[in-house]
């Protein structure tokens, strides 16, 4: 909602859809299919991610409550990445005419969709250079401080879901070994620990490593 109570555009239109729930682990969107929809997440998160043909995965986004995913199909052209769910997630599934209906009512919702995507377009942009400039430290540390939810009082953080080594060498596109080396130096050095099978944040991770 807006200051004055108003619903936001998202929220308008999210209200259009259809209020579908989804498990785990489900392949939303598979890159280079036809669609035709836009999800609007209302609970649980979305991840955005590219695959090559030997299943290594590199991570382009994770998206929570209020953002969507879907929109750049909606041209009629292919999917550009998977969406998976990465917990029990609910979303507001959006078809193109009701979408172009929505836009032809509030011309102003174009825009800002239009700025959305080329933030998207400016992350995917990093992200190509991470993956090519900036070393794996450098990228675990952006993951990490992604999926870690809010500081508790004693400024510890929390990554909610439970991620093996090797989970984190796929959204990395790096060995599991370094991985672990990795997180090792990090448990060593005070920064992370493990409670509960969770990555814990104890404290801001480093610059560099």
């Amino acid at each position: 909602m807006t200051s004055g109570g108003a619903p936001t555009h998202t929220e308008a239109l999210a209200a259009r859809g259809t209020l579908r729930s989804y498990r785990r682990g489900l392949l939303l969107i598979q890159e280079g299919d036809i669609g035709s929809t836009l999800y609007i997440v209302r609970s649980g998160r979305l991840r955005a991610f590219a695959a090559d043909t030997q299943g290594k995965e590199v991570t382009l986004g994770i998206y929570g409550p209020g953002e969507y995913v879907g929109e750049m199909s909606l041209d009629g052209g292919p999917r550009s990445a998977n969406v998976e769910t990465m917990e029990a997630t609910s979303c507001a599934v959006i078809t193109r005419e009701t979408l172009l209906a929505y836009i032809a009512e509030e011309p102003g919702f174009a825009l800002e969709m239009m700025g959305r995507l080329i933030r998207r377009a400016r992350l995917a942009t990093e992200s190509t250079r991470s993956l090519a400039l900036i070393d794996v430290y450098g990228r675990a540390k952006r993951l990490l401080e992604q999926l870690a939810g809010e500081p508790d009082a004693e400024g510890i953080r929390t990554i909610p879901e439970p991620m093996t080594h090797k989970q984190i060498a796929g959204h990395l596109a790096c060995s599991r070994e370094m991985v672990s080396r990795l997180m090792k130096d990090l448990e060593t050095g005070g920064y992370v620990a493990k409670k509960d099978q969770r990555i814990v944040l104890l404290k801001p991770l480093p610059a560099r490593w």
